[in-house]
């Protein structure tokens, strides 16, 4: 997936204030709007400049979208499609405003970066009411982010400091950062992609109407030994090739702490061991899955070349190739 510089599809420094993202935005969209515009492709390029605005324009978008850019330009220098990195925008804080806009016609890139915030309904809110003095009072608008946790926070529950990313207009149209701190709870058997709901943290509220809740969206850490489907856990499992082959009892470190594991003589890599009931917990818990693999020891060593070379010779006829063989052969 190719990279969009947004930047430059509205023809805008990267230190553009909002005036120059706004004026650049109407100037291209009387040059390209389909109704009038005679250039060629004008409908694309109409969409490519909307789906820019659309991301420059709200600072806690661009905040994120400008995090990506080190990134971009590294896979751009290595010649490589651009990926955004797992949970790239883990930490980032976006407020359900509405000014995402239809996001129908916007590209895949913007739909893996923003897609799911985009389309977020802010009706959900509840609906416009007039205060006791007569003023219109609305509640504030709900803010949303994804938070990174440790899979072992979703076995026991936990309380954890998180510090989340926004940002801002100063008095100028140039974009402040932002930051703030809570103390969450994490209750016990959150799922990936769960939402833990803080209330009264999204946008304050108008005319004397509550403010808006936050709500957070859950990911484990990816890179682990533990990854998460649901509510089952799946964790590799290393075996020396003679624990594979004769079966072995051996020790394992599992989310909820060591546990002893009889391993099957005859196993073979990618079997699965269940371990009924050790997943994420619930009513009924998840299972925790034992991927196995066969960890090859270094011939790093006379004897160790020479138990390897007793090894060929105790399987003459052994052919790890024979189910491999070339069409036609």
């Amino acid at each position: 997936m190719e990279f969009k510089d947004y930047y430059q599809v509205l023809g805008v420094a990267k230190n553009a204030s909002a005036e120059d993202i706004k004026k650049a935005y109407r100037k291209l969209a009387r040059k390209y709007h389909p109704d009038v515009s005679k250039e060629p492709h004008a409908a694309q390029h109409m969409s490519e400049v909307n789906e820019a605005n659309a991301v420059l324009s709200d600072p806690e978008r661009r905040a994120a979208y400008d995090n990506l850019g080190a990134q971009a330009a590294q896979a751009a220098h290595g010649g490589r499609d651009f990926r955004p990195p797992p949970n790239w925008d883990a930490g980032f804080e976006f407020s359900d405003d509405g000014t995402a806009g239809d996001a129908g016609d916007f590209s895949d890139f913007f739909e893996q970066l923003f897609g799911r915030a985009a389309r977020a309904q802010h009706a959900q809110r509840g609906h416009r009411t007039h205060g006791g003095d007569g003023r219109h009072a609305e509640p504030g608008s709900d803010h949303h982010a994804k938070i990174e946790l440790d899979l072992r926070d979703a076995y026991h529950g936990a309380e954890r400091t998180i510090h989340l990313r926004g940002a801002h207009l100063d008095a100028h149209g140039h974009l402040v950062p932002d930051e703030r701190s809570l103390q969450v709870k994490i209750p016990k058997g959150v799922r990936e992609g769960q939402l833990i709901r803080l209330v009264g943290q999204g946008s304050p509220g108008t005319g004397g109407a509550p403010a808006g809740n936050l709500f957070l969206e859950v990911h484990f850490t990816p890179g682990g030994p533990w990854r998460a489907e649901g509510r089952d856990v799946y964790q590799p499992l290393p075996l020396a090739p003679w624990e594979a082959a004769l079966g072995a009892s051996v020790e394992v470190l599992t989310p909820t702490g060591p546990v002893e594991v009889s391993v099957p003589a005859h196993s073979r890599p990618g079997r699965k061991l269940r371990l009924k009931g050790r997943g994420i917990p619930s009513t009924p818990p998840g299972d925790l899955y034992l991927e196995l693999d066969i960890a090859q020891p270094p011939a790093d060593s006379d004897s160790a070349r020479a138990a390897y070379a007793a090894l060929a010779k105790a399987f003459p006829h052994f052919n790890p190739r024979q189910n491999h063989r070339a069409e036609g052969a």
